[in-house]
């Protein structure tokens, strides 16, 4: 049974220090948001030759790139700007897009890293398969295919894109080709506060719970032993006692006398009935004459016989 509280002990702590190190990504993650709480980043300046720069897949890189937009009451803005002015920004369906931009040149983006100062971005440029007759997007916004659409600026939820295979293109209002875009992103993630207060808050009570846990009283064990009625005495012997009847058995209170301790002499001149305190004052004698009386006399030594 020890074994198992030392386990769940260990795993609460674990748990709730598990619990304690998110809340303080987590905090130091809401240490870079403005004043409005939301964050913001730039792009380095993307430019291409063609006449669009196209995000084929855009869900799958906000997912592959950054996965915590992806959570409960987040949204995204992005602004994006051309030299002269605001740039068309739109989402469609990837397979009209691609078909649309099948016989332009185009940038696609493949990579966008997350780094600190301006954000980079890995472009691949797109040429017309061979035997595609050459065509130019004139007029973006005039296409019917768009899910959403804007000039400068545009919204979007990402759960309401996920699992949806959508393609973020941005353009020159006109169409035309030698696009210069300076990008912009701003995200507002509703779930970090709260996030972190849970965190913080479980975290804490399961430390807690965990050191109750581990360092709760051991309750001392109780021995029973059982035996024959006829094997008493042979367990009373052993144990080094006379009976049975009064062991364990509190003591009562009150002052305990302890025993008067005796010494019995053994000399010949003591009566071997009569007995003093071990210890007591001892009276000095007064004279020589009442010093006791050994009882064998010393016998007078006689002087060494001469030699012969």
């Amino acid at each position: 049974m020890r074994f198992v509280w030392t386990l769940t002990g260990m795993l609460l702590l674990t748990v709730g220090t598990a619990a304690l190190i998110g809340a303080a990504a987590l905090g130091l993650l809401t240490g870079h948001a403005g004043p409005d709480g939301a964050f913001t980043a730039r792009f380095e300046t993307v430019q291409t030759p063609g006449h669009a720069v196209v995000v084929t897949d855009l869900d799958a890189l906000v997912r592959q790139e950054v996965p915590f937009a992806r959570g409960g009451q987040a949204r995204l803005r992005l602004d994006a700007r051309t030299p002269d002015g605001p740039a068309f920004v739109g989402l469609a369906p990837a397979e009209e897009a691609q078909r649309w931009l099948a016989g332009a040149p185009h940038a696609a983006v493949l990579r966008m890293s997350l780094a600190r100062g301006p954000l980079p971005v890995r472009l691949e440029q797109v040429t017309p398969v061979a035997g595609t007759p050459p065509t130019v997007p004139a007029a973006p916004a005039a296409q019917t295919f768009w899910v959403r659409a804007g000039y400068g600026v545009l919204e979007w939820d990402p759960g309401d894109l996920a699992g949806q295979r959508l393609s973020l293109v941005l353009m020159r209002p006109d169409g035309g080709a030698g696009v210069t875009l300076d990008l912009r992103a701003e995200l507002r993630a509703g779930w970090i506060a709260p996030a972190t207060w849970g965190s913080l808050t479980g975290g804490t009570l399961l430390v807690i719970l965990a050191a109750l846990v581990l360092l709760r009283p051991v309750r001392p064990r109780e021995v029973v032993i059982v035996v024959e009625p006829d094997q008493v005495p042979v367990l009373a012997g052993r144990l080094g006692i006379s009976s049975l009847t009064g062991l364990g058995a509190p003591v009562p209170p009150g002052p305990r006398r302890l025993p008067e301790r005796q010494l019995v002499p053994v000399a010949a001149t003591v009566p071997a009935t009569t007995s003093r305190p071990a210890i007591g004052p001892v009276p000095r004698p007064a004279t020589l004459a009442e010093l006791p009386t050994p009882a064998t006399p010393h016998r007078p030594l006689r002087p060494p016989a001469p030699p012969t």
